[in-house]
């Protein structure tokens, strides 16, 4: 078996950096290093006093260590790894696009509701649980060990355990309507009409591909056969 080193080393880019941000800001966070209140998103602070990192720092703090930040970087490193490592896979700069087009959404979403300012990094996360589910539809998925379901339905379950939980209804529900209008633009309006309104820019590709390759290739995700032929699944995608 690798060694953890191994296998993190092996993680696709965008997955790890995002996970791994996610981390070291809560660990900042524990330790006393950073404040909360530093990192969280307020727009008045940003118009004010010029405090522009706070458009990206709420993205990658998920609140302190607890089992709900667990299961927020778990989320990460299973949806969305198989998510760059199948659907996207040697298409890097189509994943970090998705990813800029949902952040600027759910800014744009957070400034005309001011009651999720300060939680856009969950919604950020559902995001790619609901593009996971699409691609993935008929991925068999256990949720809590208490019940098998199919993976278009996973956001749902998820939403709604978290709600019975306590967790901000709102917040999660942004993050899959978000992922919904990515996957239209971006998979069923143009499988429809052969038109892409969200194809990813020449400088994103320019961008990515000054990033150092990764150690390890990747590798296509098994999932159980005809895991990716429901619910309008891909068949092709018009952002090359």
């Amino acid at each position: 078996m690798s060694s953890p080193a191994d296998f993190y080393n092996s993680l696709p880019p965008v997955s790890k950096s995002f996970g791994t941000l996610c981390v070291l800001t809560t660990l900042g966070y524990q330790l006393g290093v950073m404040k909360a209140e530093w990192l969280l998103l307020d727009f008045a602070l940003v118009a004010s006093k010029f405090q522009i990192w706070r458009l990206l720092t709420n993205f990658i703090f998920l609140g302190p260590f607890s089992m709900q930040f667990g299961v927020r970087i778990l989320m990460i490193a299973k949806y969305g790894v198989q998510l760059e490592k199948g659907p996207f896979d040697k298409r890097t700069a189509d994943f970090v696009w998705m990813f800029i087009v949902s952040m600027v959404a759910l800014l744009a979403m957070a400034l005309a509701l001011p009651t999720i300012r300060f939680y856009v990094g969950h919604a950020l996360v559902f995001m790619l649980l609901y593009v996971w589910s699409r691609e993935f539809a008929n991925a068999r998925v256990s949720l809590m060990g208490l019940v098998t379901l199919q993976g278009f339905w996973l956001p749902w379950a998820l939403l709604a355990v978290n709600t019975m939980f306590g967790h901000p209804f709102l917040v999660d529900l942004l993050g899959i309507v978000v992922g919904h209008i990515y996957y239209f633009l971006t998979v069923l309006h143009p499988q429809a009409t052969g038109h892409n309104y969200l194809k990813t820019p020449r400088w994103v590709h320019q961008l990515v591909a000054q990033w150092p390759r990764p150690q390890a290739p990747s590798t296509q995700t098994t999932v159980s056969p005809g895991a990716r032929t429901a619910f309008s699944g891909r068949s092709y995608r018009l952002n090359q």
